[in-house]
């Protein structure tokens, strides 16, 4: 077989797979999740092999722990979840409205050129109806017939699929070794490595950054007293794994929440400030500690790949979106490195030659 059949292969093969990814995107939810938990717990099965428990066995224990938890989490919190999100949908209009009346004056006088009806009133009246159309989407969602199948099928399938995927995983990893080109079986296991170091770094180091900023949060809120702050404190750390746009989103509504709930400034200045410490814990102590420099994905390629994986998957694509921007952007580099050295970046200019210009154009930047 020549390089360029090999080539059309792949190709063809990339396209099959994109192919029944995207026919297939309804029912794969609760076998990503699988595999998600199966490479999150591996690990730990890992390490119980060394103690001498046998695959199974252990698979066993850490997949029972692990969803046994889940599932105790997921009982104890949706119930109270779901009332404070109804709630919440209700009380919007009223909070609008309350905000309105306390910083109306003051908008008044900065827009005092602009028409008063339109700057003042029809604005917190378009936000509470959007914001009360959120609140009843989500109460809908958490009470709807698609959220309940969604999640029974998760609770049936997913541990299922989780105990095979983690009790055979380094038999599955040996196979597919197996099956690589022998060729370019020793570039591919180094970047399968690379892939996996990134993959390791974002899902279980980001992942705990996420839990430990929701936490933080919703105590943090609860304890200032915000109405609804454990709804809150929860989505904004869960968020966090969308660079600045969970912090953001979750600053802005508990302050104002806080400015409709509250008389004084004093209060709407402790909910700011647990944001603002929240921001500091994650920038100078989780983030540097639990994910580190490893990852290499910028928040904005972060960004793009969820929009982009929602609207091509859905809630399926949002799930995958991380993940395969990691890959890519792991491919990205070796392809990278591989152009810089090649003749098409160098013209004929030789390596040497080109290192020497780079340190010297280095040593002069300002």
């Amino acid at each position: 077989m020549t390089k360029r059949e090999r080539q059309v292969f792949w190709l063809l093969f990339l396209a099959v797979f994109l192919t029944l990814v995207y026919v297939l995107r309804d029912v794969l939810l609760p076998f990503v999740a699988g595999m998600a938990v199966a490479y999150l717990l591996d690990p730990v099965v890992d390490r119980l092999e060394r103690f001498k428990v046998s695959r199974t066995l252990g698979t066993s224990i850490v997949v029972l722990a692990f969803f046994l938890v889940t599932i105790g989490l997921v009982l104890l919190l949706v119930p109270l979840l779901q009332t404070q999100v109804e709630q919440f949908a209700k009380s919007v209009p009223t909070y609008v409205e309350m905000i309105r009346e306390r910083v109306g004056p003051k908008l008044q006088e900065m827009l005092s050129g602009f028409d008063e009806e339109s700057a003042v009133n029809k604005l917190p009246n378009i936000a509470g109806n959007a914001m009360a159309w959120i609140g009843n989407i989500f109460g809908k969602l958490l009470s709807g017939g698609a959220w309940l199948a969604n999640f029974l099928s998760i609770l049936v399938i997913t541990p299922i699929v989780s105990f095979y995927l983690l009790r055979d995983w380094d038999r599955m990893v040996e196979t597919i070794d197996g099956w690589l080109p022998r060729e370019q079986a020793p570039t591919i296991r180094e970047q399968m490595r690379a892939i996996d170091r990134t993959l390791a770094a974002f899902v279980r180091g980001q992942g705990t950054v996420c839990l430990v900023l929701g936490v933080f949060y919703a105590i943090g809120l609860s304890l200032a007293g915000l109405d609804f702050g454990l709804v809150i404190g929860l989505f904004s750390g869960l968020v966090s794994f969308v660079p600045f746009v969970g912090s953001t989103l979750g600053a802005i509504l508990s302050v104002g929440l806080a400015v409709a709930q509250f008389d004084s400034w004093q209060p709407v200045a402790i909910v700011a400030a647990i944001f603002v410490a929240g921001q500091l814990i994650e920038g100078n102590f989780l983030t540097p500690n639990l994910v580190g420099d490893a990852v290499g994905l910028h928040p904005v390629w972060i960004i793009f790949a969820l929009l982009a994986g929602g609207a091509l998957f859905g809630f399926l694509g949002v799930l995958l979106a991380v993940p395969v921007a990691a890959v890519i952007g792991v491919l990205t580099r070796f392809a990278l490195e591989h152009y810089l050295a090649s003749p098409l970046h160098l013209h004929g200019i030789p390596p040497a030659d080109d290192a020497m210009k780079r340190i010297e154009y280095d040593d002069h930047k300002p």
